[in-house]
């Protein structure tokens, strides 16, 4: 029996899972702080490049999506016995409050119940304290989902893996986003967006896939611009609740997504967005989400 399919103790596991996450998860300088059976409490210091924007310095909501994607994936490999390859089928995040600049997010996941096939986690990324968060989340996750084993078939070599930066460009699309631009989005002439592939956003190296957090965050990039857009609104609309379904694996090729509205109120707009990768009628991930519309000028309405 190879080493991949060998059943690990359970220290030796959450070794394991501190060492061998995803490449982005390295990138972002995501820790995982302690570990029990099924349950991961999980840390990620403040970063300029994770901001979504530079007017208020709070966080991208792709940023809180990518944890808690990442921090639930370790409760289930922490409640499972390190021999089975997993991959998110769908993540709801709900944000209930934007996270205050310059202070590190923490996350506690719990993967609750799994079953043969399925693995269910619910988490809660928090600041300060977990009965304050900034937002929580319930995920699924498929077992078995590929042949690879993250946690032994491949040694990360973190001198090989690049590091996460937003260049500058003042008058683009994304001018007030760093993490929009560190992960390269760009704006087509069909309206669409892209997402170039990059080893930057890398779940599973060995496969190697997209990280659903990074298609997550992608898809809620794509519904802001989208939004902002069509309804010709400077001001950004406020992430309320999205909810990512995994339809297919995200290869290592670029990633295009759009969004339509699906219904507009005064004060809160509901949305669906798609990503592709080289067919359109074949999407990688579908979200459906709200957001709420911020007063403009000379609106009282809160």
């Amino acid at each position: 029996m190879s080493n991949s399919s060998t059943t690990r103790p359970f220290e030796e596991l959450a070794e394991a899972i501190k060492g061998r996450r995803s490449d982005y998860g390295h990138i972002s300088g995501l820790q995982l702080d302690r570990f029990a059976p099924g349950e991961a409490w999980s840390s990620l210091p403040y970063r300029p490049v994770f901001v979504g924007n530079t007017e208020t310095g709070v966080l991208h909501g792709g940023v809180v999506t990518a944890m808690l994607d990442e921090s639930c994936g370790m409760a289930v490999q922490l409640a499972l016995d390190g021999t089975s390859a997993i991959a998110t089928l769908d993540l709801r995040i709900d944000y209930q409050k934007p996270a205050t600049p310059g202070l590190a997010i923490k996350a506690h996941s719990v993967c609750y119940r799994t079953t043969r096939s399925i693995a269910f986690v619910r988490a809660t990324a928090y600041q300060e304290s977990e009965d304050d968060p900034v937002a929580t989340a319930t995920a699924c996750f498929m077992i078995g989902a590929n042949r690879t084993n993250m946690l032994a078939d491949r040694r990360m070599d973190t001198r090989s893996i690049p590091t996460l930066e937003a260049p500058d460009d003042p008058d683009g699309p994304f001018a007030s986003s760093p993490f929009a631009r560190a992960l390269g989005i760009r704006v087509n002439d069909d309206g669409t967006l892209t997402m170039p592939f990059s080893p930057r956003i890398i779940g599973n190296p060995i496969l190697p896939a997209i990280h659903g957090g990074m298609t997550g965050a992608f898809l809620e990039t794509t519904a802001i611009f989208g939004v902002r857009r069509e309804l010709g609104i400077a001001a950004l609309p406020k992430p309320i609740g999205l909810t990512v379904n995994y339809l297919r694996s995200g290869r290592a090729l670029d990633t295009m997504a759009n969004v339509s509205i699906v219904k507009q109120g005064r004060r809160i707009v509901a949305f669906e967005a798609r990503a592709w990768q080289d067919d359109p009628a074949k999407p990688i991930a579908s979200a459906f989400g709200h957001f709420m519309l911020r007063p403009t000028p000379g609106n009282d309405e809160e």
